[in-house]
C-alpha cells in the first residue's frame, strides 16, 4: 500500500476502461488524481466514486487550451503534478486502402496531438520538481509488429513512442528527473475494444486463465502504470514495455 503516497497524477481518458483502472489503483495506492476526459457524466462519477482524493476536469486533449487549464486546475488543488499518464485514444479500424486522410487526421488529433500536448505542457510542470515526474505513454504492441487492419492507430502508436524516447532523452539530457516511458499493450477488455468487435465473450478469450490468451483486463495495464508512477521505477526510463503475453514475438 502507499507505494504512490501523496504523488499528483493526471490521468486523460480516465473516466472509463484502462485510464478508470490507472486512477482507482493510484488512488488506493495513495496518489492524488486529476481525471481528465470528454465523458462528463462519468468521469464525474468516478471522482464522487473516489472522493476527496480525486477531481475531475472536463478535457479535450486535442485542445491545447484544455490542456493548459487542466494543468492549472491540477496544481491549484493539488499544489503541483508528479506523473502524467497520456492514455486517452480512439481506435477507428480501417487498412492503408480503407482509411481516408479525415480518419488519419482525426485519430491523430487524439493519438498522436493530444501525446505531444501532454508531453509537453507534462514537462513544463514537472521539470522544476525536486523529486521530478513520470510521463507514462499509452501506446501499443501495434507501435512494435503493425495492425493491418488499424493503419491509422498503428501509425498513430509508433508517433508517440517515438516521441517518448524524445521527451526521455531531452530530460535526461536538461537535468531534469523526468522519466518518460511507453507501454505496449495488446488487446485489453475495455469498452472501446469491445465495441470495435462486439459480441466477444471474455469467458471464450480466456482473459486471466488460458495461458494462450491475448487479451488482458484493464488492471493488468495499471499495475504497470502505478510501477512507472512510483520511485521503485526511478532507474527506468525511455523503455517500451510490452503487456502481451509473448504475443509480438510468438511469430517469430
Amino acid at each position: 500500500m502507499n507505494r504512490v503516497k501523496d504523488k499528483v497524477a493526471l490521468i486523460t481518458g480516465a473516466a472509463s476502461g484502462v485510464g478508470k483502472a490507472d486512477a482507482l489503483l493510484l488512488a488506493a495506492e495513495g496518489a492524488r488524481v486529476v481525471l481528465a476526459d470528454i465523458n462528463e457524466d462519468a468521469g464525474r462519477e468516478l471522482a464522487r466514486e473516489i472522493g476527496e482524493q480525486a477531481i475531475f476536469v472536463s478535457h479535450d486533449v486535442g485542445e491545447e487550451e484544455n490542456w493548459r487549464q487542466a494543468i492549472e486546475a491540477t496544481q491549484q488543488a493539488f499544489g503541483r503534478l508528479d506523473v502524467l499518464v497520456n492514455n486517452a485514444a480512439i481506435c477507428p479500424v480501417g487498412s492503408i486502402e480503407e482509411t481516408d486522410l479525415a480518419t488519419w487526421r482525426r485519430v491523430m488529433r487524439t493519438n498522436a496531438d493530444g501525446y505531444f500536448l501532454g508531453c509537453k505542457y507534462g514537462v513544463e510542470a514537472m521539470k522544476h520538481n525536486a523529486a521530478g515526474g513520470s510521463i507514462i505513454v499509452m501506446s501499443s504492441v501495434a507501435a512494435l509488429g503493425g495492425l493491418p487492419m488499424m493503419a491509422a492507430y498503428t501509425g498513430s502508436k509508433g508517433a508517440v513512442t517515438a516521441l517518448a524516447r524524445s521527451v526521455a532523452v531531452h530530460c535526461k539530457r536538461s537535468g531534469y528527473k523526468i522519466r518518460c516511458n511507453s507501454v505496449h499493450p495488446d488487446g485489453i477488455w475495455t469498452p472501446m475494444t469491445q465495441a470495435i468487435a462486439p459480441g466477444l465473450d471474455p469467458e471464450a478469450l480466456g482473459i486471466g486463465k488460458n495461458p494462450m490468451a491475448r487479451m488482458c483486463q484493464p488492471e493488468d495495464v495499471a499495475k504497470l502504470v502505478l510501477f512507472l508512477a512510483s520511485d521503485e521505477s526511478r532507474f527506468i526510463n525511455g523503455a517500451e514495455l510490452r503487456i502481451d503475453n509473448a504475443q509480438l514475438i510468438s511469430s517469430l
